[in-house]
């Protein structure tokens, strides 16, 4: 059995002195993991960073068998943020996160489209923090787990969207939710309608994503969000150059 497709690489862990094990975000084919022999050399790490687009082709006697992986680079992403410690947690996390949301094997266009838009506003685009969270909106509505943020849905209205029901992941304006305000996931402006974001409002939509990645995708599989996550989250509380946290958007 063998394939070649376009691919990101999403993980890499090590596998005996010299190969490593490493996961892809594939086109066609998914998240799907391979044996890359002598991976471990500098000039193949290099290669095999999170992120990295590659021309992959992978080699099975079996298709349910580990196989072996062929990478050869497109573009080094990875490298081209090494000097944006933010960009490249963003990064980070949203690699993490394939890895750990998406089945094995099962092909994903829609999120493969998904993450190389990121990349690109990572790459060259100052929205780059919002896109991020848009990024997981569109990952957890792939995976059956949309957001509906169009409309209130307790009084119909469109405008003054301020919450996120918890239970139903459909938008509240603040008229209807401010009574139950602290049941509520805040619901940042840039999410609904076109906005400016500023940082505050990004770390509420990460919030805000965080709670149904874990409670939808992760807690079910008995696995916690990704340490990358984490960081990348804790990182965007801190206004750049600063150790200060952002203050919480209140309602």
């Amino acid at each position: 059995m063998q394939w070649s497709d376009a691919a990101f690489v999403v993980a890499a862990r090590r596998h005996g002195e010299s190969a490593l094990v490493v996961e892809l975000l594939t086109q066609k084919h998914g998240r799907h993991a391979g044996l890359v022999r002598g991976g471990q050399s500098p000039k193949a790490r290099a290669v095999l960073q999170p992120g990295n687009a590659v021309a992959a082709t992978w080699r099975g006697r079996l298709t349910e068998h580990l196989g072996a992986l062929s990478c050869e680079l497109v573009q080094a992403h990875a490298a081209g943020l090494l000097d944006d410690p933010d960009r490249l947690a963003a990064l980070a996390a949203a690699a993490a996160l394939v890895a750990a949301t998406l089945p094995e094997r099962e092909p994903h266009g829609d999120i493969f489209a998904a993450f190389a838009e990121l990349l690109a506003a990572l790459d060259s685009g100052t929205d780059w923090p919002e896109r991020t969270v848009v990024w997981e909106i569109r990952l957890l509505a792939a995976l059956g787990f949309g957001l509906d943020l169009s409309q209130c849905t307790v009084t119909g209205a469109t405008a003054d969207l301020a919450y996120v029901s918890p239970r139903t992941g459909r938008a509240v304006c603040r008229a209807a939710g401010r009574p139950y305000h602290d049941k509520l996931l805040q619901l940042p402006e840039f999410l609904w309608r076109s906005a400016t974001a500023k940082r505050a409002d990004v770390v509420a939509g990460l919030r805000l994503t965080e709670y149904f990645l874990t409670q939808h995708l992760l807690l079910p599989q008995g696995r916690p969000l990704p340490e990358a996550r984490l960081r990348f989250s804790e990182r965007m509380r801190r206004p750049a150059g600063t150790d200060k946290v952002v203050a919480d958007i209140t309602a």
